[in-house]
Formats: structure tokens, sequence, C-alpha cells
């Protein structure tokens, strides 16, 4: 691994951000099955034990759901025959090899080659292609594969890049990083050796092209093998590895309770390019998380990122307007003045002190029928003085009390056009005190007339539509309070059937792991039953070949074998005699001349005896036996029978 993946994998960019939701999933944890209390100790012996892993091991376990980790502990407190949380951490002082035991019992690293089938055929044939479209030529692809296992995950990641883009541009381009929490199973991943079993779902296609078979064992190709990276990353602690355009995390967010669920998607949403996707486990929804991610296909678990608009995206930049400078008005201040008058939109004469009129713009001389001829005129005897409004007397008002004096809504109609409305401004002229004159300004406030009216009939009909309105809006926030109850309920209760899902998940890989464990239990069950079946056999073929007959006894003096040559001299089958009593048999043996021998064997006084009865076989004949006793011991040297050897003296 080179220095900048070192970097990017373990110092990558950290996004601060609160979880948005603050209920636990422990407390819905409590009713399902086994979230009762501890029954391994109290609770505080069960955060105890935690807080040790966690100092001692840098497990942190605080996150995770506690009814589900408190059954994987059980699990492990049972088997080791520990009575309690707190035994067990003590057991745990003692005993350093007990931690990876620990650790397999309570991550549960179950995971294939393209689990979930229909899963991946969608990221193959849909995700996989709008990734590639959206890179230009040569651009590098970034995946990201946590809690990966043993590795099947990403080399199923890689598998299907390498079929999208050809060994060569995949080897050029790509990069995968897988991180697990489990250095053991991280350790598997990195030697990309699996069993047939293992890789019993990859079609055959792949597999012949992708996997070396070695031994018996299928390894990935090492040529590919190189644009994956492993390392150990803790979800909850470390900081996320950045600019991914493609993040799986299937079956591992479940796990955690919902508070810290929500800071891991935080850290994946900072993880994923703008544009990126999240391929999770069909146990996982991401409903509480729709600000981050939308679905793209529910059924499938795949989420496209919500990209956040920074801040430069939610000012608007306001362009304001030049001046234009290259069109200097002449030197002639007196001729800038008088062209800015005679053009004003605003129709406007000047009165002199002695009321006369002095000036008159172009929009007066239009709008009230005035030419350059009536200049020098006495106002009061112009038209203009009392039509369209009276001025004369507000002219006086203005000149003795020397403020301006308006006059609104004046209607004035000019020929054959519509009326319009004026507001006139009479202003007295001064300098230094000294009265110059009046300025009469007139300002066509029609279409502002017209506004307010419209303002006006708007606002009746805005009355009373408010009115109507106000008796919705009233009728609105009851149904809105009881949508809200009803909306209430529905998340609740989704919150639950998802805990529920995600609890059936965890219990369903649970079972399968412990399938495995009976499967290999019962493998080495059957194996053991095949020898033992091999040394009956040769038992039987070693007694068979035997000229003399042989009685194995127990300690309690019963018959436990009966060969077929003690059948040939007493006449006793083999099922006649298992188990019966010796002293009790009806042969033609003297057997209480051997009950004082068998003793002494028992009790191991003797560890040989040869004595030689008197006896008659089967047919009657009269015959002078030779009796060998040894005693049956176990592996220990214990002793557990009698073993008599019965052969015809000659």
């Amino acid at each position: 691994m080179g220095e900048e993946d070192k970097e990017e994998l373990l110092l990558g960019d950290r996004e601060e951000e609160d979880a948005s939701e603050e209920t636990s999933d422990d407390a819905f944890d409590a009713t399902l099955p086994g979230a009762s209390a501890p029954k391994n100790g109290t609770d505080g012996e069960f955060e105890g034990l935690l807080e040790y892993l966690k100092r001692s091991r840098g497990f942190d376990f605080t996150g995770y759901k506690r009814a589900s980790l408190r059954r994987r502990l059980d699990k492990r407190i049972g088997e080791v025959g520990s009575g309690s949380y707190a035994a067990y951490t003590d057991y745990l002082e003692d005993h350093s090899e007990e931690f990876p035991r620990l650790f397999d019992t309570v991550l549960i690293n179950v995971t294939t080659f393209f689990r979930d089938s229909s899963c991946w055929e969608y990221l193959t044939k849909e995700i996989i292609p709008r990734l590639l479209a959206g890179k230009a030529e040569g651009d590098p692809v970034r995946l990201w594969s946590a809690g990966c296992a043993s590795g099947q995950e990403p080399y199923s990641l890689a598998i299907i890049l390498a079929e999208a883009m050809g060994w060569h541009a995949f080897k050029a381009r790509v990069k995968i990083y897988a991180t697990d929490i489990d250095e053991d199973a991280l350790a598997q991943a990195r030697s990309a050796s699996y069993s047939a079993r293992e890789v019993r779902d990859v079609p055959a296609a792949l597999l012949e092209k992708y996997f070396d078979r070695e031994g018996g064992r299928y390894v990935f190709a090492k040529d590919l093998r190189r644009c994956l990276i492993f390392g150990r990353h803790d979800l909850l602690q470390d900081s996320p590895i950045s600019r991914i355009d493609l993040l799986t995390c299937r079956n591992t967010v479940m796990y955690f309770n919902s508070q810290v669920q929500a800071g891991i998607v935080a850290r994946f949403h900072f993880a994923i390019k703008d544009g990126g996707f999240l391929f999770l486990g069909k146990a996982e929804m991401l409903f509480a998380h729709s600000s981050l991610f939308l679905p793209l296909d529910l059924r499938h678990r795949v989420f496209a990122k919500v990209t956040r608009p920074g801040l430069r995206d939610q000012l608007l930049l306001l362009a304001s307007s030049g001046v234009d400078a290259a069109a200097l008005p002449p030197n002639n201040p007196l001729r800038l003045w008088e062209t800015a008058f005679q053009t004003a939109s605003t129709a406007q004469i000047v009165l002199d002190i002695s009321g006369r009129l002095a000036m008159v713009n172009e929009r007066a001389r239009a709008l009230f029928h005035l030419s350059t001829r009536d200049i020098g005129r006495v106002f009061q005897d112009l038209e203009i003085s009392y039509r369209p409004v009276e001025l004369r007397s507000r002219i006086e008002t203005a000149q003795s009390e020397r403020r301006a004096v308006s006059v609104k809504d004046v209607p004035w109609v000019s020929g054959a056009a519509k009326p319009i409305y004026l507001e006139a401004l009479i202003v007295p002229l001064q300098e230094n005190g000294v009265p110059l004159g009046v300025s009469v300004s007139f300002t066509d406030v029609t279409r502002y007339r017209q506004l307010s009216e419209e303002l006006q009939v708007a606002n009746h009909e805005m009355e009373a539509a408010y009115a109507e309105l106000q008796s919705a809006n009233e009728e609105l926030e009851t149904t809105n309070e009881e949508l809200q109850s009803t909306v209430e309920e529905l998340e609740t209760t989704n919150e639950e059937l998802q805990s529920i899902n995600e609890e059936l998940e965890t219990t369903s890989e649970e079972a399968q792991s412990t399938n495995e464990e009976l499967q290999t239990v019962n493998r080495e069950l059957n194996q053991r039953s095949d020898e033992l079946n091999m040394v009956n056999a040769y038992m039987e073929s070693i007694f068979a070949s035997l000229r003399g007959g042989v009685v194995v006894l127990d300690g309690d003096r019963r018959v436990q074998i009966w060969n077929a040559q003690s059948s040939e001299l007493w006449g006793l089958r083999p099922d006649e005699v298992q188990g019966a009593a010796f002293a009790g048999l009806d042969i033609g043996l003297p057997v209480t001349a051997l009950l004082s021998p068998i003793e002494q064997c028992l009790s191991g006084a003797s560890a040989h005896q040869d004595l030689t009865l008197e006896a008659r076989n089967r047919r009657g004949q009269a015959f002078a036996c030779r009796i060998t006793l040894s005693p049956l011991l176990d592996v220990k040297r214990n002793i557990q029978g009698v073993i008599l050897l019965m052969e015809p003296r000659v």
C-alpha cells in the first residue's frame, strides 16, 4: 500500500455533523425475544465488560444494539463456563487467547460472493454503467467496501468492474478500499484464497477467468488483486475515506443503534462524491436519512447521494448598472441646465417674483397647450392658473408661508385623450432668504391612482377571501393535526418494523453461523464413526482368526464379546449371551471355578492367570480346556473388565 493510500485510509477528512435522531433502538429491543434483563449479571457488569474491551483492545461495542450484543456475549460466556459478565471480564484478563474467539463470536462474518444475486445484477446492469458514463477518459474510479469481512464483497466488485472496463483499464484506473474491524477476517481477505464451498456462488465462467487453482483452493487473480487495498477501519471512530464513487456496506449498519447509525450514514455522505452511490444490505432502508440519500431502487437497496448546496450556491449575485461616461455634455453650464429642464419627464413651469411666466418645459407646453409666446405673460391671465386646478391661492400660500404646497388627484382632460390625474407641487424659490419666484410641477399619477383603486378593490376582495381562508385554515389546522398524529404513528410503526427486520436478519445470520458450526461438528462425528466401524471390523476379523474362544466381561461380570469359536465350543450364539451374567450361563464349562480368578483380575491382584478345567463341548464330548484370564484396560490403564481365552488342550 502506497503512502498516499495509507493517508487516505487512516487520515481521511472528517465531517462533524450532529445525529438527527435522538431515539435509541434499545427501548424497542427490550420488547424482542431474548432482550430481557441480562442473564449473566447486572447492566453495570455488562457495561463494565464493554468498557474493558474498549480500553484493553480498542474495540468499542457501546454503539451496538444491546439485545443482539448480549445474546452473542452470553453465547461465548456459556461456552467458557463463566457465571457472569464480571467473571468473564476476569477470565479475559487471565486468558489473552480468549479475545480472538470472543471477537469471532460477536463480529458475525457471514458473507459470500455476489450475495443477493438480484441486487448484484441490478448493480452490474444499471449502476456501474452510470458510474462509468460520468467519468472522463482516464479518470480514477474509487470504491469502498466497508465491513468487508473475509473479502468476498470487494472481490465481487472487482469482478463486475473488470468485466465492464476490461483488465487493462481496471488496473490503470480502479482502486477498491476494503475495510473491517476484524484483523483475522482481513488477513483471510488479503490472502484471497477460498475453498470450493466459498466460491460456489461465482458463475463458472467468471470462476475460471478470475481465480487460479492452488492446492484445492481458489485464489483471486494476482494482477487484479493489486488494485484492492485492505485495512482496519472502525466506522464509529475512524475518519471516512473521501472521494468515493461507490460505497458498499451490506448488513453492517443494522447492528448499531439509531444514534450511531445516523453518525455512520453522515460519514458515508461525506465520503461519497456528488453523483456517487451507496449499496446497502437487504435489511437496511435509510428511511430516517432522506436528506442525505435518495433511493434509486429500494428493493435492491441502492441509494444516490443528495448534494447539499454550499454557501456560494445559496447567494444570488446582483449585477449593478454602470454609467456611460463617453458622451460628455458641452462645457456650457447654462446649456446643460436648459437641456435638462426642457427634457424633464415632469411638466414644470416657473414664475418670477412679479407673477409672470418665466419658464415652461416641453412636457408642460404639450400638456397645457402653452407656447414660448406665453413666456412673460402674467400668470393669472393664463388658463393654467385655474385649470386643471386653482393655483393662484395656493401660490400665495406657498409664498407667504415659504413652504411647499401639494395638490393631489387633479383630474385633467387634454383633447380627445383619456382623462389623467396629476399631482401639483408648488415650491417657493429663494436665494439666501430673498424670494425669487415659484416653481410649479405636475406629476402624472394616473397609473398610481389606477393601481390604488385596483388595490382598494383587491383589498376588499382579499378581506372577504381572508375571512373564508381563515375558516378554511381552521379546518385545515384540525385536519393537519389529525394527519400529523397519523404520520407520527406511522413513523413509530415503521421504526419498529425496521428494527424487527434488522433483528430478524441478525438472528438469521446467527443461525447461519451456528448451522455452519453444526455442519463442522457433524463431519467430525461422521469421521469418528467411520474410524470406529473400521476398528470394530478389525476386532471382528482378529476374533474370527483366533482358534480359541474369546469372551470379554465388563466390570459387572456381564458378557460383552462372544466370538464365533465360543459359540462353536459351548453352543450359544452371541445374541443369546450378550449382556447376560457370566456366572449364570449354562454351558459345559464349570463357570463357578472361574469366579475367583475373575475377581482377582478385576481387583488388579493378578495381571494374568492360566488354569485348566475339565469341560464338555456342545456335542457332549469331554476335553481339557485351557483358560487364560487377562484384565481389560482403558487408555488410562484402568481395569474395565476381564478377557477370557478358552482353548482345547492337546
